[in-house]
């Protein structure tokens, strides 16, 4: 068992380089199934979400060559098995992209249901309704989804809901369906237009990614490509949020400011300072943190996978702030950490009621969910004295180098393994 070990208290001041986005790398890799020449993917941030999706594809028949730490070259033209091992996929929400994949080459795919972070059902109807509409045939049984159609044609979608994970598995399906797919209500984050113009750069022809209706003119072949994927909208935000957490001054760079637009409001309106450049974007505070409000929501709303790390920062500023959580069911449970650290807060459902507090102190915590990880990471460095953080696993599915990043921004921060012995008794 591994743990992280934070001294609080210091202020975080230098500079910080963004790695290639997780949310996009774990649509685009498993995409590269639908080229018909070996891909060269740069800007992989060397995460454990994606060595799991390197691992799911070489046992599939994939030929996997590492080109630098960052840059991979994957051949998936040679025998492809449609079915994604269970073993590998289940614990990771992201391996259910594999069905829109393989059924786009193959009319067959067969995955485990998704897991991934707990914090509310994953429902995967819109899933069904978009492969279904493009004449496949869907069933599930023993946790797994198994998708097959005679082929695919294209069909006119619309979402019930905005669903990130429904619009990229339909997306991925129709690029090589007979005729045209439409595809209304969609979501529009950065990763979406990411896979999409990935897509597009191997031949396919997709328009309207990142608007609420995108159409797919199913092609019959596509090309490999050499393609870099964008920078990480939620790294970003997690260091510009831990900047304005510990009074620090830091520049983030290889960002896209423009993806940030709705965590940078949020940060001035709660007291810190943003300059924006062409491709990098500095955060300092100096003064005290105000309470606000804060609504999660699609893109261009306040994104869901920053609300623990904003949630943190509010524990600390004056007054009563108040976040709602707009996407998921169950995504405070990381609440209860933050209370033993000294924090004022009170859920009901979706709402969170955050009475400001003068500092946090030390406790043992852990990382309930990814996300919920990096928020114990910036209140341990808030905080006065010594915090250990375990269940440390979830943080590294989803940033790369987290504990050297952090080192070069001046923060005590190190990872210890327990013996064997000490971990039995911790369980």
């Amino acid at each position: 068992m591994e743990k992280f070990i934070v001294e609080g208290g210091v202020r975080l001041n230098g500079e910080v380089e963004i790695s290639g986005a997780k949310n996009a790398a774990v649509a685009i890799i498993p995409a590269v199934i639908l080229s018909d020449g070996p891909c060269v993917i740069e800007n992989i941030p060397n995460i454990s979400d994606v060595s799991v999706l390197f691992k799911i594809l070489s046992e599939m028949g994939a030929v996997i060559r590492p080109i630098n730490r960052s840059c991979v070259e994957i051949d998936a033209t040679r025998a492809i098995n449609p079915v994604v091992p269970y073993e590998l996929a289940r614990n990771m929400r992201a391996s259910y992209y594999f069905l829109g994949a393989l059924l786009g080459k193959f009319s067959r795919a067969e995955v485990s249901m998704p897991g991934g972070c707990d914090f509310g059902v994953r429902p995967i109807d819109q899933h069904i309704k978009g492969f279904e509409s493009l004449g496949a045939t869907v069933s599930v049984d023993h946790g797994m989804i198994d998708a097959r159609a005679e082929h695919l044609t294209g069909g006119h979608i619309y979402f019930d809901v905005v669903s990130v994970g429904a619009t990229i598995n339909v997306m991925l399906a129709a690029v090589r369906a007979k005729g045209l797919t439409i595809l209304e209500n969609v979501a529009k984050e950065p990763h979406i237009v990411d896979l999409a113009n990935f897509l597009n750069s191997m031949g396919a022809d997709i328009r309207g990614a990142g608007t609420d209706v995108i159409k797919i003119h199913g092609v019959d072949f596509l090309h490999g490509t050499t393609y870099s994927i964008i920078p990480d909208q939620i790294e970003a935000g997690t260091y510009m949020v831990a900047a304005a957490a510990t009074m620090g001054d830091v520049l983030i760079k290889n960002v896209i400011p423009k993806h940030l637009e709705s965590i940078t409001a949020k940060l001035i309106k709660a007291g810190a300072s943003v300059i924006e450049y062409d491709d990098s974007i500095r955060v300092m505070r100096d003064g005290p943190l105000e309470k606000i409000s804060l609504k999660t929501m699609p893109h261009p709303g306040f994104p869901t996978d920053m609300q623990p790390q904003m949630t943190t920062l509010l524990t600390v500023a004056e007054g009563t702030s108040i976040v709602t959580e707009g996407v998921w069911d169950n995504r405070f449970k990381y609440v209860d950490e933050l209370r033993r650290m000294g924090a004022k807060i009170q859920v009901d459902g979706k709402v969170a009621v955050i009475e400001g507090v003068p500092s946090l102190t030390a406790a043992p915590v852990k990382a309930t969910d990814l996300r919920a990880g990096a928020a114990m990471l910036i209140a341990a460095l808030m905080a006065h004295g010594t915090t250990e953080i375990e269940e440390i696993y979830h943080i590294e599915r989803g940033y790369e180098d987290i504990i050297q990043k952090f080192r070069c921004l001046g923060a005590d921060i190190r990872k210890v393994e327990l013996p064997d012995s000490v971990a039995d008794k911790a369980i």
